[in-house]
Order: structure tokens, then sequence, then C-alpha cells
């Protein structure tokens, strides 16, 4: 383990300073407060500690965590309330935290170099911003995270609407994998040459909460909010729940028209969540397996759930399960200005390119010939052909304020990329040509192998925004730019 020497450049500086400084008041386009609202203080200290992650075990893991614990505390608060949080590093190495999906002040966002100081071993950094929308979130380093929250560096972030749903328990599962040794020792072989080339770093253990699970106890006719948060480097989840039908009424956050999920599988991406409401169906006394299907061949039991004997009424609740909308400018598609995005690389990736360039046309197609036709040097993963080397860099496009754009992505690999863009949520407005059905709001989408995925969103939270795969591997082998909102700042 390295620590790294501060770089932070003048402009960056200059950025963060004023977005420190602007936090008080946030951005009116849809980041506006109205008034003063109630501050909530908290503190985080990251530090080496131990977790007994394998209760069969007779031994603890040695991990890092926050406030002692994997996951860190759950910080829950209600909307529209002002965090300060803040956050001592413990390790030997630098570190930051980055709120994943809050749209935070440009200089909250927890990016080493580009949006703050990365906080030395033995310091501390204050984040303060407002809880704008309600929804599930997460918090986690930004600093060589690849490593950083493979050994345990993340915690919930829940922020509750003014009037939550009616349920009767409201659940959090952190979902995690790890690598581990046959003394439950976390395996040191981070960020090695195949893990970044391929699908990136998937663990041979799965926990829930921090903990291999075995019964999550549940009554006949109880009514659950589950909430779902996959903090894996890389693993994507498929969870079948065995003849329940759970709903989704939120993806990453955000509130989507309830629906059941697609064949049945609530698929969770890394960095993503998904909030179910799961009416308990199942017999008193009985045991229903959550089984995770989503590597063909792989499918694995998860977590069994295990029936009182007596019920807790005979059906499910009839309450009303749609979430209201959160305080989103939303896209106007026909306006909007449009980039074009291709990601490439890995194992197989001029395969692939060579592949999808025949079925492609016009500039993109011209696009991909000209990227396979590039040296790429030591990098492993290209958005637009460009593999990033650190958190600093020119931005990859510079978006006009206030106006709607629509980034046309197109995954021409061989792998899953989950997808993520700092600062801001977006509509998935269509894959593969063929409109959602949803257009779900998002901060982190899911694309599969050659698949093309349209996103849009308003540009109103200024700044230099990270936009990169949040499998961690990928990311820290070049899958990573900067989307500039606004203009860009001189030097004075």
């Amino acid at each position: 383990m390295t620590s790294h020497s501060l770089t932070l450049t003048r402009r960056a500086l200059l950025t963060s300073a004023a977005a420190y400084a602007g936090s008080a008041v946030l951005p009116d386009a849809g980041l506006g407060r109205t008034q003063a609202e109630p501050l909530r203080e908290f503190r985080l200290k990251s530090a080496p500690g131990t977790a007994r992650l394998v209760p069969e075990h007779d031994g603890e893991t040695l991990v890092w965590n926050y406030n002692g614990a994997v996951p860190g505390p759950e910080i829950r608060v209600r909307q529209g309330e002002r965090l300060r949080i803040t956050v001592g590093n413990g390790l030997a190495e630098e570190t930051t935290v980055h709120w994943h999906g809050i749209r935070t002040p440009n200089g909250m966002d927890g990016v080493p170099h580009l949006t703050q100081p990365p906080i030395a071993p033995g310091e501390t950094f204050v984040y303060e911003f407002d809880a704008v929308d309600a929804g599930t979130f997460w918090y986690h380093p930004h600093q060589r995270s690849f490593e950083q929250v493979g050994r345990g560096l993340y915690g919930p972030l829940i922020i509750e609407e003014p009037e939550p749903l009616r349920v009767d328990r409201d659940v959090t599962w952190v979902l995690d994998d790890w690598r581990l040794t046959r003394s439950a020792g976390i395996s040191d072989d981070f960020g090695n040459g195949h893990d970044m080339m391929h699908n990136g770093r998937v663990g041979n253990t799965v926990t829930i909460n921090g903990v291999v699970p075995d019964d999550f106890a549940v009554r006949k006719g109880e009514r659950i909010r589950l909430r779902l948060i996959n903090a894996a480097n890389a693993r994507i989840f498929g969870l079948d729940f065995a003849g329940h039908e759970p709903v989704v009424v939120a993806l990453d956050g955000q509130p989507v028209a309830p629906h059941a999920p697609t064949e049945g599988l609530v698929v969770v991406g890394p960095a993503m969540r998904v909030d179910l409401v799961v009416d308990m169906t199942g017999g008193a006394g009985s045991r229903v397996s959550v089984v995770d299907r989503f590597y063909k061949g792989l499918d694995y039991r998860l977590v069994d759930l295990a029936y009182a004997d007596e019920p807790l009424r005979d059906h499910s609740p009839g309450w009303p399960i749609e979430l209201p909308a959160n305080p989103l400018p939303d896209p106007d598609v026909g306006e909007a200005t449009r980039h074009e995005i291709t990601f490439n690389g890995g194992m197989m990736g001029q395969m692939v390119m060579a592949e999808m360039g025949g079925a492609m046309g016009g500039s993109s197609r011209e696009t991909m010939d000209s990227m396979m036709n590039m040296n790429h040097g030591d990098g492993m993963w290209f958005i637009n052909g460009r593999a990033a080397t650190g958190h600093v860099m020119d931005p990859m496009l510079t978006l006009e304020q206030g106006r709607s754009h629509v980034l046309a992505m197109t995954n021409a690999t061989a792998w899953h990329h989950p997808i993520h863009l700092h600062g801001h949520s977006f509509r998935v407005v269509s894959r593969n040509g063929q409109p959602t059905a949803n257009r779900e709001w998002q901060d982190t989408v899911l694309m599969a192998p050659r698949e093309k995925v349209e996103i849009a969103f308003v540009a109103d939270n200024p700044g230099d925004w990270m936009f990169h795969c949040h499998i961690l591997e990928h990311q820290a082998a070049g899958m990573m730019g900067v989307i500039r909102v606004g203009g860009k700042e001189e030097p004075k």
C-alpha cells in the first residue's frame, strides 16, 4: 500500500473552494433550499478492524471499516435535513468518502484531487450537504476504491420521505462478496491483471450486512420495504424470491412506477440500489430460499426466509406503495444536446469492436474503427478511446449548464459495466433503440455486453464530475472520465 502526495491543481482547488462556500445555499435548479433546515451531525472514522464474516469459522477477518463495523453505521435522516459528517482517517494511507447517488455540491463529492484533497492519515475532513432527494443511498471511498471498498469500507445512507411508505418493517440489506482464504482472511491479490481485464474482483463468500446469512425471520401477512444496496466490487446479483412477488418501487434511490422485476429476477449491479415491497405470502412455519441466479450455472442460496409459526395477518395489506417523486428537473429529450460515448477494451475487446463495427453506421462506426487503430498504451479499458490514469484529467465532455443532454452509450466489450455519473440522476430512455417501459431515474445504469443505452438529464449541478464504470477494477484500469457542467474556471 502506498501513500500518494497531494497533487490538487489550482483549478480544482478553486472549484472545490467555490463549491464548498456555496454549499450553504445550493443552486436553484432543482437543488435549492427554501429555508433553514435541521442540521444532523455524524462522525465516521475509517480504520483497520476485525469482523466475523463467517459465523461458523473460528477466527475473525481483518478488515477496514467505519466506526468499527462492516458495513459502517446506517446514516438515516429525513428529506430536507442538512448533514454535517466529520470523517477521520485511521488508515495508513489517504482516503475520501463519496456519497453515492446524493446530489451534493461538487466540493462535497469526495473525489481525491478533483473535488478535494484526499484525507491524510490522522487527519479529518468535514462534509456538509442537504438531503435533497429521499431514497436509498450509500457511502464509500473514492481513493484506491478497488481495495478500500474491497476490504469493507462502505455503509448505507437512507433519506426518508416526509411521509414514508406504510409497511410493517423497513429493512436494509447491504450485499457484498469477499475473496477469502481458507483461514477466512481477505486475499491480498487486489488489482491483479486477470481481474482488471475480465469481470473484476468476484469473491467466493457473499454477505448480507457483513455476515454470511442463514435465516431472515418473517411472518405470514407481513409487508416489508426491502432496501438492497450492492457494495461489491464487481458481483452482479439476480435475486429470485421463490414464489413471492416483490414489487420494485425505487431504483438508485429514485421512485419508479411500481412494477414486477423483469423475468422475476431482482438485478442489482455494483453500486446500484433497488427498493422492493415484499409481501410475505408463505405458510406459517415454512422456509423459502432466496436464490442468486445472475450467473448462468452458478446459482446459490443467498438466505432463507424463515416463517414464524404464528402469522401476523391472514392476508397481505392493501396499503399504497407508490412513492412521491423527488425534485428532479425532467430532461427534454427532443431538445437535448446529444453526445456519443463508446466503452471498449478488456479481454476480447478488439474482437467485439470489430464485430460491432460492421453493424454500426456513420460517425459511430468511424469512431469505433479509429479506436481500434489507436495505440492505447498501458490502459486496459477506455471511454471514447481514452484510458484514465488518475482522477484529474481534461474533461471528456463539457455540458452547458441548465440544458438537457442525452448520452448515447455503446458497450463495445464482452463484459457488463455499471456506469455511474456523479452529481446527477438521469432517466434511462432507451435500450438497443427501444424505449424503456418506465423511463426510470438512476445514477448507475447496468449495460450488458454489446448493449446500447441512452440516458438523459438536465445538467444543473455545476462542476467537474466523475463518470466511470463501478466495477472498481475496470475503473482503476482506465474506464473513467470527467464530465464538466458549466464553463471552465480560469486560473486567477
